[in-house]
């Protein structure tokens, strides 16, 4: 029988998992965190468990909140069990399982975001973090910069009071904060972009201008937006992965997460409001997280782009498959070494092969299971922040796309939404309408594909990537992903 995870069974957990032995009653909310899903949990919140394990000052709990209907789901399972939650990392040879008690709570999920911007008004929250997805934050691929005419944001322009976005709930936090003349909290953005921080605090000043510019200003001059580098593999939690958890290890968790071992965080130590003692458990504070950020998103995150879509056409299923497909992973190696180890820098502790090295580890991982489909997810947000930056940098330098030209023509296939063997790939973009309709014009004409100017903005235009973007999306039609592969493979 299985142990249900509550305050009252932290005592009696069943042997190996390990329990916060710190008193949870002492704790109290000083970050708010927009956006509870599996990666927050299994990365800040766990670096919070740390500290708190270490003695930390509990006036750095986790105070959770969500802008989604299904955020109020999570909000349910989570508080039904005290805030508690597993998470399991799944090394090549064993588990190791844990129960985070970082949380201090959960705000109620409301239209108008109200509990949210009143707990933002608190003194006490210092920080507000986030974790809303790479899409989530209204960038236009054609100017790099906010997109200030979206209509949600033209929403929460018009109606400062009821924000629909975080970002309008975050300006109505900091006017709170203004007008009662408390100092405003620091934002500090988990997601996976390049610059997280600039691009969040593009999003936060371009709401407050368009409702208030002497707002705008002063937020501007006195709120910090600290850049910073996040990593670590977190794939969906599945029924069998629950199943797996309550057999294996006696644990009975209605939020359970999964897990790599491996974990890094790196932040530019810019906290006006104070911030908790990472840097105590791993945390890395650095002037600059440029190196750090280009390094990850451009060798992890488009790596995992790499494989994702040739095996996504082949049938295969988890990323250990890819790279356990002798064309698959040779692609990948390739496309890193001739066109991403030169728009990356080395970084202290790793060189570009030290970090592929690492990388290749990672991705082989079998107990991870991470599936081609989730690696395959998102491809309309994802691309122009992790691959098209590569060829933008290489196109500059007058250097060769061949790789990475393929791999967009790669995705652009997939997105017809028929794998090799004829069988349908279902939706898996928020876009995915639109781009299924550029596919199948591009089967004929591959120019089609490149008319997504937010995708590719200028570089669409290049004649460095649009030839063998469209000599490799026509031969792929033509000849199909193993020949292709063997094609490029076969290049000097």
């Amino acid at each position: 029988m299985s142990t249900r995870l509550s305050n009252a069974s932290l005592a009696s957990l069943p042997a190996g998992v390990s329990a916060p032995a710190y008193d949870r009653s002492a704790l109290r909310p000083g970050i708010l965190h927009v956006g509870m899903g599996n990666f927050h949990r299994a990365h800040q919140a766990v670096y919070a468990d740390d500290l708190l394990r270490a003695g930390g000052d509990p006036a750095w709990g986790i105070l959770g909140a969500g802008v989604m209907p299904a955020d109020e789901q999570m909000r349910a399972g989570l508080a039904a069990q005290d805030h508690l939650y597993s998470v399991t990392e799944m090394g090549p040879e064993g588990d190791a399982v844990r129960v985070i008690g970082a949380m201090a709570g959960f705000l109620p999920v409301a239209e108008g975001h109200g509990p949210m911007i009143a707990a933002m008004a608190d003194p006490g929250v210092r920080i507000v973090s986030l974790t809303v997805t790479e899409g989530g934050y209204f960038v236009s691929a054609e100017t790099g910069g906010f997109n200030p005419e979206h209509p949600s944001i033209r929403a929460d322009i018009a109606s400062p009071d009821r924000p629909r976005t975080v970002f309008g709930a975050i300006v109505a936090g900091l006017r709170a904060r203004r007008a009662a003349g408390v100092q405003p909290f620091t934002v500090m953005c988990c997601d996976n972009l390049p610059h997280n921080g600039a691009v969040t605090r593009a999003a936060v000043v371009g709401v407050a201008r368009g409702q208030d510019p002497e707002l705008a200003a002063w937020i501007e001059a006195e709120v910090a937006f600290p850049n910073g580098m996040v990593d670590r593999i977190t794939p969906a939690t599945t029924e069998a992965r629950r199943a797996h958890l309550a057999k294996a290890h006696g644990l009975d968790d209605a939020r359970p997460v999964f897990c790599e071992p491996f974990r890094q965080w790196v932040l530019e130590d810019r906290f006006p409001a104070g911030r908790p003692a990472f840097e105590d458990v791993g945390v890395q504070f650095v002037d600059d997280v440029t190196p750090y950020e280009h390094m990850k998103i451009r060798m992890l995150n488009g790596g995992h782009a790499m494989i994702a879509y040739p095996s996504g056409l082949l049938g295969l299923e988890f990323a250990h498959d890819a790279m356990g497909d002798a064309q698959v992973s040779a692609f990948f190696e390739k496309v890193e070494r001739d066109e991403v180890f030169g728009v990356v820098e080395a970084v202290p502790g790793a060189t570009q092969e030290q970090y592929l090295a690492s990388l290749k580890e990672r991705f082989g991982n079998p107990r991870i299971e991470d599936t081609i489909r989730r690696l395959c997810l998102d491809g309309s947000n994802r691309q122009p922040k992790f691959i098209v930056p590569s060829i933008e940098d290489n196109l500059a330098a007058g250097r060769t796309v061949e790789g990475l030209a393929l791999e967009s023509a790669l995705w652009a296939r997939y997105c017809l939404g028929v794998d090799e063997a004829g069988a349908e790939i279902a939706p898996n973009d928020p876009d995915w309408d639109r781009l299924v309709a550029h596919a199948r014009r591009a089967k004929d004409a591959p120019e089609a594909w490149l008319e997504l100017r937010d995708v590719y903005g200028a570089v669409a235009d290049h004649p460095g990537f649009r030839e063998p973007f469209v000599r490799w999306l026509s031969a792929l039609h033509a000849h199909g992903v193993r020949k292709v592969l063997a094609d490029y493979l076969g290049r000097d």
